[in-house]
């Protein structure tokens, strides 16, 4: 006789729109932080006025709050993982995978402040708007960590090719700024520096003992989410399954 058991549906349109959204967010981040990083300061660029440059800035910060929206909106409408909409502005309250969903929601906590604060850039003054706005800074190497801990694509190629061109790119822009800087500010320029070379090593070592390595959705954090099922005859049992997927 043969037996029955639940097998997991396949992955909800949700599903693919949290990560397209997400992945997309994060190429937006880093387009917007790298431009901010490369033109800020004392560089004018030759080609490009100077109000084209902050057009430019402005639009991708805002299609990045976007594609974030919609990476937020569909993780929460998704059942595979029950999260309440307290997760998205609270962090590390998630059950499941908390540390790496926290970094996310922090990513976006300190991005909503930069977004409110320009709102009201006149009335606060341009050097506390200024003080903010580094947070779009911090926010980067956050959500790439949040990326790459919570996200169920890290192991493709393609994605850590994404997430290398990233860095690249972030990485560039630090030591281009740097290399067109002026005297003075020497303690910033160092501690720029010195993060811009840390970052890629501990994101590579933390890739190589973390997601990259077998087990890793189950200690990442939290329970498996109940899957939706459905009646198949059962398969023969197989002794290195380790069941679910991330």
């Amino acid at each position: 006789m043969t037996g029955l058991v639940p097998l997991a549906a396949g992955p909800s349109p949700l599903w693919y729109a949290t990560r397209a959204g997400g992945t997309v967010a994060l190429v937006l981040l880093t387009a917007t932080v790298a431009l901010g990083i490369a033109v800020g300061g004392r560089y004018t660029p030759r080609r490009l006025a100077r109000f084209e440059v902050s057009a430019l800035h402005r639009n991708l910060s805002v299609l990045t709050l976007a594609f974030l929206a919609l990476h937020i909106v569909t993780a929460i409408l998704d059942t595979f993982v029950h999260l309440g909409w307290l997760v998205t502005v609270v962090p590390f309250t998630a059950s499941y995978r908390p540390l790496w969903l926290g970094l996310g929601t922090v990513a976006f906590d300190l991005l909503l402040a930069v977004a409110a604060t320009s709102a009201v850039r006149l009335r606060m003054g341009q050097r506390r708007w200024k003080a903010v706005h580094w947070l779009a800074y911090a926010s980067w190497p956050i959500a790439l960590f949040h990326a790459a801990g919570t996200g169920t694509d890290t192991r493709l190629t393609l994605q850590l090719a994404l997430y290398a061109g990233c860095l690249a790119l972030l990485v560039a822009a630090v030591w281009w700024r740097l290399n067109r800087a002026g005297p003075g500010r020497v303690a910033v320029r160092l501690c720029a520096g010195a993060t811009a070379a840390v970052v890629p090593v501990v994101l590579t070592a933390f890739l190589s003992s973390g997601p990259l390595q077998p087990g890793w959705a189950h200690r990442a954090g939290g329970a498996a989410p109940a899957a939706k099922v459905a009646v198949h005859p059962a398969p023969t049992p197989t002794d290195d399954d380790e069941g679910g997927s991330e």
